[in-house]
């Protein structure tokens, strides 16, 4: 059996194409977790983006204190009992927002508090009960008639109308009829 000679010198042919070989495996697997290590670096990544204000929200705790400035060293102007009460936030600052309740009342409050879950309140500003629909259609049968300022938890809206539950009572209200979404907006 002969032996060539070969680029490395003394190795044998055969033991330089082994060599050879094993070499290009190692760089293929190089350049495969080179690419995957810059795509996991340089790929699409989960950005939080703010928030838009105004937005509402609502409470998350059975309790939570109303501070006249965005920090525990304020005094607390209100302290809301209710779990699920509709707050609009309209201003930020560090991990405090800045609401607003539907009678006026606002202050600081920590956002752990808060909750992205969308409750409403029927139209507070009126004296008449207003219908809850069977459909989403001032002809379809009313479900209840509630009272104003009777808490709801939204389940949808499309801009007109808004899925709502009060208490055992499901169905649907004209989205103008409730504090806690903005009119047009669409959950």
């Amino acid at each position: 059996m002969e032996q060539r000679s070969s680029s490395l010198g003394f190795l044998p042919a055969r033991l330089q194409i082994r060599r050879r070989g094993c070499l290009g495996f190692v760089r293929v697997t190089l350049a495969i977790l080179f690419v995957a290590a810059s795509a996991n670096t340089t790929g699409v990544r989960a950005e939080a983006r703010p928030l838009p204000l105004p937005r509402f929200a609502s409470l998350k705790a059975s309790s939570a204190n109303l501070r006249i400035g965005p920090g525990r060293a304020y005094s607390i102007e209100w302290v809301f009992k209710r779990q699920g009460v509709p707050f609009e936030i309209y201003q930020e600052y560090g991990n405090w927002r800045r609401v607003r309740y539907w009678d006026g009342s606002s202050g600081w409050i920590h956002h752990s508090l808060l909750s992205g879950r969308r409750t409403g309140i029927v139209a507070p500003w009126s004296k008449d009960r207003l219908a809850l629909y069977a459909k989403p259609s001032v002809r379809s049968g009313i479900v209840a008639w509630l009272e104003p300022r009777v808490e709801v938890t939204l389940s949808w809206c499309d801009g007109q109308w808004c899925a709502v539950a009060a208490g055992p009572s499901i169905g649907f209200m004209k989205q103008v009829g409730l504090w806690g979404v903005y009119p047009g907006e669409v959950l």
